[in-house]
């Protein structure tokens, strides 16, 4: 390995790491020598305002596939000035983080015109007669690449962007023209496959999302055919529902394990990567404290999500806009309910009352009168332990697909580090 001059300013790191080997023909060249970063807008000065042009904002810039999607039609004297101007071909990099980062890069295809405008959040790489489109963008979309240019951020913390110059001093492997493209369309070819993979592996995730809810269903919607009775949730609480706690949280951790709408999954599970803490009085604590096998049912955002809590690892208390139910034992098995939440007939009851009330929350009264189809505690305990074990046959093949996908994502990443080393 040898360290390049970067030749930069003052304020920038200027010392970049590339590798000394290359394949004959190859060579090592800095970015801003093949392309042309940030082109003038002077070369678009004749054109007529009345020109319709692509407007493509931060959010139509793909982050995964690295493509422009949903972009808009507008005049140019719309958006002339006070927006990054491109062209056909040209490769927008989002410099601003958290975009940077996530990915948003792309080619500049299918513009109206030929010209586009976009966020003033993207630096435009122009290639120059040596270099192609797709060999800049494969190289700025490396993973490797992003991390490295973090450590060149420039500006306040939340306002951070890489500099212009860390692209026009960036280091590059440049073989011939017909190499590159010749690389490009095996990189192509391979990620084709992959993608297929991806694609016919998604069945696979679609037909383990619907395990459990068809097991659900399968049970539930024969609640009168088995004879089950019907009761109202109000009618097996042992205490009144009781609103969450309003409250200051903080990513540090504390004493207090903070529990919000946006910490549940859609199957009733609590999330763990981004906690919230709060600090409490004893008093605060004990009136919120959460304690095995409470209920919380969120009441509005994600409407009607269902929590069931059996984490006595740490002390938690719940948000204002979950709603706390207890219920009674020897009626209703917690696990019970928190299945019978997860169900297409309780998802139904929230449709309905949303429609009702007219209104994008559902309070405590209202779900006190959610009907229940309630079997004998014998039989809910049978059926708590066939649903266990198919949500757990749920939970193993999601993670096996989650990580079967990053395998996919690590292929790739080899793909392009071989292809710029001249091994493809």
């Amino acid at each position: 390995m040898k360290l390049i001059n970067y030749g930069g300013k003052e304020d920038i790191k200027d010392k970049i790491e590339v590798s000394n080997g290359l394949p004959w023909g190859w060579k090592w060249v800095r970015l801003g020598s093949v392309s042309e970063i940030n082109p003038s807008k002077k070369e678009i000065t004749h054109i007529s305002n009345e020109l319709e042009v692509s407007f493509i904002p931060m959010d139509a810039v793909d982050e995964v596939k690295g493509e422009i999607t949903n972009s808009k039609i507008r005049k140019l004297g719309e958006v002339r000035k006070g927006y990054t101007y491109f062209k056909e071909g040209d490769v927008i990099f989002a410099k601003i983080t958290p975009c940077m980062e996530n990915g948003k890069c792309a080619i500049a295809n299918n513009l109206k015109n030929g010209l586009g405008f976009g966020s003033t959040e993207f630096h435009v790489i122009r290639p120059q007669k040596d270099i192609t489109s797709k060999w800049i963008w494969y190289y700025l979309r490396q993973p490797n690449l992003r991390r490295e240019a973090i450590k060149y951020f420039t500006g306040s913390v939340g306002q951070q962007r890489v500099p212009k110059e860390f692209l026009e001093k960036l280091q590059i492997p440049l073989p011939p023209l017909a190499e590159q493209k010749r690389i490009v369309a095996r990189i192509e070819e391979l990620f084709a496959k992959i993608d297929e993979i991806k694609k016919l592996r998604k069945s696979t995730l679609e037909f383990a999302k619907a395990l459990l809810p068809s097991a659900l269903h399968e049970i539930f919607s024969k609640a009168d055919q088995k004879g089950w009775k019907w009761v109202r949730l109000g009618e097996v609480l042992i205490h009144r529902p009781q609103y969450g706690l309003t409250a200051k949280s903080t990513r540090e951790p504390r004493e207090f394990r903070y529990i919000r709408i946006s910490d549940l999954t859609e199957f009733g599970e609590l999330k763990n990567d981004e906690p919230r803490f709060v600090d409490l009085n004893k008093e605060d604590f004990k009136k919120y404290e959460l304690e095995n096998d409470d209920i919380l049912i969120a009441r509005s955002g994600s409407v009607g999500r269902v929590y069931l809590h059996q984490d006595l690892l740490q002390k938690c208390v719940f948000a204002s806009y979950l709603i706390r139910f207890k219920l009674n034992r020897s009626q209703i098995l917690p696990k019970f309910f928190f299945y019978y939440g997860l169900s297409p007939s309780y998802k139904k009851f929230i449709e309905e009352t949303l429609k009702i009330v007219a209104q994008p929350n559902i309070n405590a009264k209202e779900y006190s009168n959610l009907r229940i189809p309630l079997p004998s505690l014998e039989e809910q305990k049978h059926i708590i332990a066939y649903l266990d074990k198919i949500s757990e046959k749920q939970r193993e093949l999601l993670k096996l697909f989650e990580e079967s996908e990053k395998e996919l994502e690590k292929i790739k990443q080899s793909i392009l580090n071989k292809a710029f080393r001249g091994e493809l």
